[in-house]
């Protein structure tokens, strides 16, 4: 669910406005017990890069994710590799 952008504006301005005392932390694990050697072993991995293309769209649909906001292009990325793994083709 959407929220409007001042209602966002107005949590976020509430949320900035917290002191560190006043955040509940409770359900955060406590990391700290896994030691210093799993955090030693940890490996950063990082997102393949995406390939910059050239698609033809129908303009509804390119209109439609665009009227999602910011983020649509990942989206519609999101929308093929579905279809994608649909068709059992890895």
């Amino acid at each position: 669910m959407r929220g409007s952008k001042k209602s966002i504006q107005s949590d976020l301005a509430r949320i900035d406005a917290l002191k560190d005392d006043d955040i509940d932390y409770s359900e955060i694990p406590d990391l700290s017990a896994l030691g210093e050697e799993f955090w030693s072993k940890a490996v950063v991995k990082r997102a393949e890069p995406k390939a910059q293309v050239t698609i033809r769209l129908d303009r509804e649909v390119l209109d439609w994710f665009r009227s999602q906001g910011k983020g649509y292009q990942s989206r519609i990325n999101a929308v093929l590799r579905a279809y994608k793994e649909a068709q059992g083709r890895g």
